[in-house]
């Protein structure tokens, strides 16, 4: 397993946290997720070689929001 940490622009309530939350929960092989709205960050858990960075990225801009690798 590995993790990474990611800077998450835009976040401004709960909703937009579980938003984020969300999109990279449906990145495969991501095993766990962790949204911090006060840090503006994720903490991702997951399987490696099942994903990468910019998959991670990627899920969170579809989902409205910008990201870079903390």
């Amino acid at each position: 397993m590995e993790k990474i940490t990611l800077n998450v622009e835009g976040m401004t309530c709960g909703h937009c946290q579980m938003t984020v939350a969300n999109a990279l929960k449906k990145v495969s092989g991501v095993k766990e997720v962790e949204v911090n709205l006060e840090t503006n960050s994720a903490l991702v858990q997951f399987k490696a070689g099942k994903t990468s960075d910019e998959k991670l990225i990627k899920a969170i801009e579809e989902a409205g929001y910008k990201a870079s690798v903390a």
